[in-house]
């Protein structure tokens, strides 16, 4: 079936009191599913590309994975920076179109830009809101159209073979070598497992009854840690060495923190406590989904990452010039360390201690652990129960999300890995 989703944002104002509206039809015209919302003072741009994550959101909640789906909407800037002609300049805006892409990527879609007065229905649900808003109201659809939030329901999860992406290209590093993400396009493999609600957290899986897909269902509830490595750093660029050197975000690292932040921010996340490594680039990270989720951080020393010494800074090519036989040694025996550094086997000691504390005092929550690639490999190591081999087989991009649930009667479960559906 081939869905048609028009969607709308304004601001009265600009920035001003902003809102934005959505409806999804089929290919007859009949009207599926509308609905609107006041978000406070925002630009017009904002409010188009909210009213286009509420118009995909719910053409993905009728149609399923894969849906074929025309958007339509008058905003000739979304339409073309969402087909990929025009570049996103605004850095507001990268974590919508981001948000955005992540659901697109899980549908067909066709981007057509329509005149204004091809756009009435949802420039009218657009101002309904406003109007609703400005009385002290919430929108109420006027039509028979069933709103959104009756539309989404939590989907069936994938099976646990799907829920782990393992890395195909030649191992990379243990170690956080900053690099850039993969090309978007790697993400969008027609048989690449569909993000979202493999990495729900533990209160929703419980209310759906399900178990863990590897064991006969347990006796408790998980404690659920969604792992959340930081944004992009000045270093990323360079693939340099960054271990207990504290480089902040660039302004790539902060929207793709911002993305992060929005996705866990709605359901069927429910983040009960951020704990973040100390280092910078990790609490930039952490604040950002703080700032949406109204959760405190919590920082934890033990989830900092590995202290990579005199290489601090250096590429990979630099270390091999200079220090060849340390780095031979290295690279052969995690009990050996950095000149001056810190080895895996004690990274491994306290990432441990900090998982044993972290699961003691939020048994049964959601916890989200902001922190880097080393301590991140180390923890689903330990649950998968992998020797120090494995390392050299996962791939971790910046603002990537991985989960893992811990059972208190039963062995830990990976149920995701390098998630980046919300970076587009």
């Amino acid at each position: 079936m081939r869905f048609v989703v028009e969607a709308d944002g304004g601001s009265r104002g600009n920035p001003g009191p902003a809102g934005y509206g959505a409806v999804v039809k089929d290919a007859d015209g009949q009207v599926l599913a509308e609905t609107a919302e006041a978000i406070g003072t925002a630009t017009n741009n904002v409010a188009e590309y909210r009213g286009l994550i509420a118009g995909l959101s719910s053409a993905l909640a009728l149609g399923g994975e894969g849906a074929s789906i025309e958007v339509r909407m008058d905003s000739k800037l979304v339409i073309e920076q969402m087909a990929g002609r025009w570049k996103i300049k605004n850095e507001g805006l990268r974590p919508l179109a981001l948000e955005a892409g992540g659901i697109a990527r899980r549908l067909r879609v066709t981007w057509t830009w329509i005149p204004r007065e091809r756009n009435k229905h949802a420039d009218r649900l657009a101002n309904e809101a406003m109007d609703a808003a400005a009385k002290g109201l919430k929108w109420e659809s006027t039509g028979v159209a069933a709103p959104l939030a009756e539309l989404v329901r939590p989907a069936a999860e994938p099976e646990p073979s799907a829920r782990v992406a393992y890395e195909a290209a030649a191992p990379e590093p243990a170690f956080e070598v900053e690099s850039a993400p993969e090309p978007a396009a790697s993400l969008a493999a027609p048989t690449a497992p569909a993000p979202g609600p493999s990495v729900a957290s533990a209160d929703v899986r419980r209310e759906r009854g399900e178990g863990t897909g590897w064991m006969a269902r347990p006796t408790r509830v998980a404690t659920s840690f969604l792992l959340l490595r930081h944004g992009e750093t000045p270093l990323s660029v360079e693939k340099r060495f960054s271990g207990v050197g504290d480089p902040s975000l660039t302004s790539r690292g902060l929207a793709q923190a911002e993305a992060a932040a929005l996705r866990l921010a709605r359901e069927p996340y429910a983040i009960d406590v951020i704990v973040s490594s100390p280092l910078a680039r990790a609490r930039q990270t952490a604040e950002a989904v703080a700032a949406r989720t109204g959760v405190p951080v919590r920082v934890e020393r033990d989830l900092r990452e590995a202290d990579f010494g005199a290489w601090e800074g250096h590429t990979f090519t630099e270390i091999q010039r200079d220090w060849p036989a340390e780095l031979t040694a290295w690279l052969g025996d995690p009990s050996i360390a950095p000149p001056g550094g810190e080895s895996f086997t004690e990274a491994g000691r306290r990432v441990e201690h900090a998982r044993e504390r972290i699961v003691a005092e939020h048994e049964g929550k959601t916890v989200l652990v902001v922190s880097h690639v080393t301590p991140i490999k180390l923890l689903l190591r330990f649950a998968l129960m992998a020797p120090p081999e494995s390392l050299y087989r996962m791939h971790l991009d910046v603002a990537c999300l991985s989960a893992i649930d811990y059972y208190a009667d039963g062995p830990a479960v990976v149920r995701a890995l390098n998630d980046t559906a919300h970076l587009g």
